[in-house]
């Protein structure tokens, strides 16, 4: 293992366009029917309800936990496997306990091993829960694809 910085984040993640995005919330939040929403769309799977988090540079890297690599939740299906995206850099947190504004303009940020990233209260509500991920990534998500 490297002697890199890393942590465990009890989230769920996936790479879209060159950058991660990390799903937050709690049992039943609907992380991981996000995560299989935003995998129809294109998305690579990285890790759901559980993503490695290491500090690379200026930049926190995305990879899956060994024990779950490649592995999602399909809930009153079971665990299927999926392939799984290479190391990707993470650009945004999606917090799913809060409803969140209507138009936010300046997000907070979490320090994650030293790293400043955004984080949007999102609702996944019923109308268009994946492209609106997609749209918080492109519109509040660092680093460029």
């Amino acid at each position: 293992m490297s002697s890199k910085p890393s942590t465990i984040a009890q989230a769920s993640c996936v790479a879209i366009d060159g950058r991660a995005l990390m799903i937050e919330g709690e049992p039943g939040s609907g992380k991981s029917s996000l995560t299989l929403a935003l995998i129809d769309r294109g998305a690579q799977l990285i890790g759901d309800d559980g993503v490695t988090l290491q500090r690379e540079g200026d930049a926190i890297v995305a990879r899956p936990p060994p024990n779950i690599a490649g592995l999602l939740e399909v809930r009153g299906v079971g665990l299927v496997e999926l392939p799984l995206a290479p190391p990707t850099p993470l650009a945004l947190i999606l917090q799913l306990d809060g409803a969140g504004e209507r138009l936010p303009e300046r997000l907070p940020t979490r320090d994650i091993l030293g790293v400043e990233l955004p984080v949007l209260a999102f609702e996944p509500g019923t109308i268009a829960p994946a492209e609106r991920a997609e749209w918080a990534l492109r519109v509040h998500g660092i680093g460029s694809a």
